[in-house]
Formats: structure tokens, sequence, C-alpha cells
């Protein structure tokens, strides 16, 4: 009998100690909460796996020249995107979020508050945006993405119309996409920091093309001319890079 109090007795400093640190210091965590965690236990002395980091540019702030000029790369790249990165670290530790990738947070991004998915959305936005252009290209795209625009639209001229009137028809902050969505390629738009593959925006498919219009991607150069702004946009399209994720869809 002592041995088996004592053991009670142990048990219940244990369960003491536990609720202790589990409300006091850490709290309660939901299983429904992680993604990708091997166990709740593991998840609550480690902290998420996941540390997003500012990927490199991959050109001078001033190579989009005369079209972006070098001041508002470098305040787009250094600020508005350096923010949204380390916002998204810490509201995912805040949040206790496990994910291997981006992709994978945001098609389940409905699972988490507003911060989580605004500074996700913003993070992959930005870092497919720096992507899909690169200096001096010129000419227009004749691989097997043009091939698929001149088929859905008519002609690259059509595609680029359309595209851009998305890019114009969004009120206030956003981005225009082309994706493929279901075998076909459509052109939409979302709001604020949203993009197609969240699980909850009003525009889905994979992104093969995306342009910013919030008003800090051009104010400095075009002020209010958001028309102009994506008029000289299309000159820094890098169409390898479009041609690379049609191919792999």
């Amino acid at each position: 009998m002592k041995n088996s109090d004592e053991s009670s007795k142990s048990r219940r400093e244990f369960l003491k100690k536990s609720s202790i640190l589990a409300i006091g210091g850490i709290g309660v965590i939901s299983s429904s909460n992680l993604i990708g965690s091997p166990s709740l236990g593991d998840s609550l002395f480690f902290p998420p796996k996941s540390e997003f980091t500012l990927p490199p540019l991959g050109y001078e702030f001033n190579a989009l020249e005369p079209y972006i000029d070098a001041k508002t790369m470098e305040i787009h790249y250094t600020k508005h995107h350096q923010a949204y990165v380390n916002n998204l670290n810490k509201a995912m530790g805040e949040n206790n979020i496990l994910v291997d990738t981006i992709d994978e947070l945001l098609r389940r991004i409905s699972a988490y508050p507003a911060t989580v998915r605004n500074n996700a959305g913003g993070h992959y936005n930005h870092s497919l945006f720096w992507e899909l252009m690169k200096p001096s290209t010129g000419g227009t795209n004749s691989g097997k993405a043009g091939e698929a625009l001149i088929s859905t639209f008519g002609s690259l001229e059509n595609f680029m119309t359309k595209f851009s009137a998305a890019g114009m028809g969004r009120f206030g902050s956003g981005w225009a996409w082309l994706a493929v969505s279901d075998g076909k390629l459509v052109i939409g738009s979302t709001p604020n920091q949203d993009n197609p593959l969240m699980d909850n925006s009003e525009f889905k498919g994979t992104p093969i093309l995306a342009l910013d219009v919030w008003e800090h991607a051009y104010y400095l150069q075009y002020q209010n001319r958001r028309a102009d702004y994506i008029a000289k946009w299309w000159n820094t399209i890098n169409w390898n890079k479009v041609n690379e994720l049609f191919s792999k869809l």
C-alpha cells in the first residue's frame, strides 16, 4: 500500500507540474493547429521548425530601369517584403504552426488568423514576383506557355489586354494573376496579399504570372498612374520563368 500511495502521489505531482507548465508558460495547444508535427508532446517543447527568409533578389535594384526605378525596388524588397517575412515568422511562432513549405501553409490558410494569411501571402507573392521579372527581357513568349496563351486568348496581344484589365480592375491594393486551373489558363485578381493557392481565395489556380498592383510597387515613379506602370511592366517579364512554371503543371 505504501508503494501504491507513493506512486499516486508522484503521479499527482507530475500532473500538477504539467498543468502549471501548460497554462502558465506555454498554453494549451490544439492538434488542429499543427501541420506536420511528429507529436503533440514534441510541439510543447520545441519551436516551430519553419523559419522563412528573404530570398535573393537575383539582380541589382536598378536592373529593371527605366521601367521600375531603383528606389522603388530597394524599398519594396528590403522594407515591404522583409516585413512580411519577419511578421510571418512571428505569427507562426505565436500560433504554433509547423509547415515544410509556404505552399502547404497557403493551401490551409483558412485555418489560421488573418495575420498569418496576410503575411504568408505577402511572402509568397513577392517571392514569385521577383522571379517573374528580369533585366533586358524584350520580346514575347515564344515557348509552350506562349502557345497556350495564343490558343486560349486568340493572341498574345489579347492576353496582355485582358491581364492588364485585371490589374486595372482590382480596386485598391491587390494582385493580378495568370494561373492554371483544371488544366486551363485563367486570368483573375485577388485583394490585399491573397493569392490563387489559398483555400479561401476568391480566385483559384496555380500561378504562373503575377503582377503587384499595390501602390508601393509603383507610386514613387508613376504616382497614381497605374495604367502606365502596368504598360511598362510588360517590358520586364521573365518569360523563361513563366514557361518553366507552366511546364511543371
